[in-house]
């Protein structure tokens, strides 16, 4: 196999200090600018999408959507330009999704989506709908593995061009599904992996682990220690060392953001075949924020590509426990509402609410968006910090200190006119319960947090009877 061509149509450029890497780096996860600067560090991918059209329906034998979108995915690229015909590509994806099967019992597939009549009346959707996308019945147990799959298949291609020469120790930072989904595919890729868990973890949760063969290293918070995640501080400190960023987080691993966008690819072709109209709002649970990023970004391409008519409203939810975002789109959206009214604009006013805020910056659009694009990048402590007393919350898995992706999250909200959600215990377990319904479906606190989302708006008033809105059940009750 010979080196990468220079084009491949996918570049990850860093959207805080504008590197762009070389389409030939084997290992395209973070910035290599990235230091002790205050820089959010962050790559994100640009994909050249000349010539692609999108997969309305997946091709016989291509259910995995790892094969039905492979040409909006940099892994698949970066193959071809290192002369891997495109059978080679579905060739490997095939038997490496095999690999997976064995390991938990199946591979990846296209996961369930639609309208649920009993929670669209539930909801006060009748007229409208409650649209799921169930990711509970997904490898490992959730939509976890979606981000991973793709860093796999890139470590396989690097090696196979012969830019790496052996196989590397992945590490994870996790409180739960992320990590079990990472110890799923390093079994089935034949990786060692390190797996940085809190030390009070669920014993259920690390017993699947250590039998999946992954290392687990329990981490609490010392006194002296800087502010944040310990479990984030001791994975970092591995890759420091060398050890692969194998994680969801797209601030760790840019990578993770394009397994995530095939989720929201099939919500796009899922709902474009259900002929319904179009979603007016998608609310999705945030912890670190990768899935909120992936949604955005992934629906976008698809509106590019003509699948969508319009981008729904994204809401980004979290709980009243940790709600370190909140924070952050309040504080950047009152500076851009300032920045704005001393260049003329209208003020929406200082009583003005998460709506009318929001509707604002969705109104003024382009500057809005370059003011968080231009200025938050390079302030990151100013916007995003780490929550200094987290609590415990039944929704466990969004108890994130920081929302690593938060930048992109925040401009998704205020490009489509949405604005972060925050939801009480309460409203958490009744969106458990309503989302644990006689079909079948057993999802966790944790996955049903974007439908507390819809109950909160709910309360609020926000919600049209008519209107149509997605949320995405994210992970199993285990």
């Amino acid at each position: 196999m010979s080196e990468p061509a220079k084009e491949s149509g996918s570049k990850l450029v860093c959207h805080g200090c504008g590197t762009e890497l070389e389409p030939d780096v084997a290992h395209p996860f973070v910035c290599p600018e990235r230091h002790a600067d205050d820089v959010d560090h962050v790559l994100n991918r640009e994909l050249d999408l000349d010539g692609v059209t999108f997969p309305r329906e997946a091709a016989e034998g291509e259910e995995n959507p790892f094969l039905r979108f492979r040409r909006m995915l940099h892994s698949y690229r970066f193959a071809r330009a290192c002369g891997d015909a495109d059978r080679t590509w579905v060739r490997r994806v095939t038997e490496r999704n095999g690999d997976v099967a064995d390991v938990d019992g199946h591979g990846f597939a296209e996961t369930p989506y639609g309208r649920n009549a009993g929670l669209s009346e539930a909801v006060g959707l009748a007229k409208g709908g409650l649209w799921v996308k169930n990711e509970t019945g997904g490898v490992a147990g959730s939509h976890k593995a979606r981000h991973l799959m793709g860093i796999a298949m890139q470590l396989d291609e690097a090696q196979r061009a012969g830019l790496v020469k052996a196989k590397p120790r992945l590490a994870i930072a996790s409180c739960g599904n992320a990590a079990l989904a990472a110890a799923t595919l390093a079994k089935a890729f034949g990786y060692k992996l390190d797996a940085f868990v809190p030390a009070d973890g669920d014993a259920t949760v690390l017993a699947e682990l250590k039998a999946l063969g992954a290392n687990v290293i329990a981490c609490d918070q010392q006194p002296d220690a800087p502010p944040g995640d310990p479990c984030v501080h001791r994975f970092r400190a591995a890759v420091a060392e060398g050890a692969v960023p194998f994680s969801v987080q797209g601030s760790d691993n840019a990578l993770a953001i394009e397994g995530g966008e095939t989720l929201a690819w099939e919500i796009a072709a899922q709902h474009a075949a259900a002929g319904g109209a179009p979603l007016d709002r998608l609310v999705v649970q945030v912890g670190g924020g990768a899935l909120a990023s992936a949604c955005f970004q992934g629906l976008r391409r698809a509106r590019e590509l003509g699948v969508l008519p319009a981008m729904p409203r994204i809401h980004a939810v979290q709980t009243e426990a940790v709600h370190p975002l909140d924070r952050a789109w309040r504080k950047l959206a009152q500076e851009t509402v300032r920045l704005l009214e001393r260049r003329g604009v209208p003020s929406p006013g200082e009583d003005a609410g998460d709506p009318d805020l929001a509707a604002f910056l969705a109104h003024e659009g382009a500057a809005a968006v370059q003011y968080a694009l231009e200025i938050a990048p390079k302030q990151r402590s100013t916007y995003m910090r780490p929550w200094k007393e987290p609590v415990k919350s039944a929704a466990d898995g969004i108890l994130d200190v920081e929302t690593y992706d938060w930048l992109m999250v925040v401009r998704a909200m205020i490009e489509t006119g949405g604005w972060p959600l925050v939801v009480g215990e309460k409203t958490i377990e009744e969106a458990r319960a309503l989302g644990n319904d006689p079909g079948g479906v057993e999802v966790s606190a944790t996955g049903a947090a974007g439908l507390a989302g819809v109950l909160a708006l709910k309360a609020t008033g926000e919600l049209g009877s008519k209107e149509n809105v997605g949320v995405i059940f994210t992970g199993v009750q285990r």
